[in-house]
């Protein structure tokens, strides 16, 4: 089963890729990237761009399931109406492509990662690099979009028991 990882943003959107084996407990990273916004482009230019980006992307590695990051609370009400409007365009994307969508929210992606719910952005980078035995450590948005893509692979294993 291939799944694509997404983190959603207006400024970086992070994707991941990767493959559960057969036996359940291989997971292999296949590809990793993000998806960057120049400053001060409109954000209607911004979410096409995310679009056609991901369209591209699901293209390529003709993913079984998209698992995408549920919003959070936070402060800043306008920053959340634009990750919202970043989540609805991937929504779109994975709806348009026929690729059932998965959501997770940032506490259960950090547990299944890290066995942590409050961990560090860097242990998430960390633990991913050696969960896929990645050379090096993504990028942090990557990392977080692969993360993502672990954990839905975490449920399924639990789901399929």
């Amino acid at each position: 089963m291939i799944i694509l990882g997404i983190d959603p943003g207006t400024k970086t959107t992070g994707y991941g890729v990767v493959e559960k084996g057969e036996r359940g407990s291989d997971l292999i990273g296949i590809a990793y990237g993000e998806i960057r916004i120049k400053r001060g482009e409109l954000l209607s230019v911004c979410l096409k761009k995310i679009y056609d980006q991901l369209i591209e992307v699901i293209t390529k590695y003709a993913p079984d399931a998209v698992s995408l990051e549920d919003i959070f609370y936070g402060k800043n009400v306008k920053s959340l109406i634009k990750l919202a409007q970043a989540r609805g365009v991937v929504i779109l994307a994975a709806s348009h492509s026929d690729i059932p969508l998965y959501e997770y929210t940032p506490l259960e992606v950090k547990k299944a990662v890290v066995g942590y719910g409050r961990a560090e952005k860097t242990q998430v980078q960390h633990m991913v690099r050696v969960i896929l035995s990645l050379k090096e450590a993504p990028p942090l948005d990557a990392s977080d979009a692969l993360a993502i893509a672990i954990c839905h692979s975490n449920f399924l294993k639990e789901v399929s028991v």
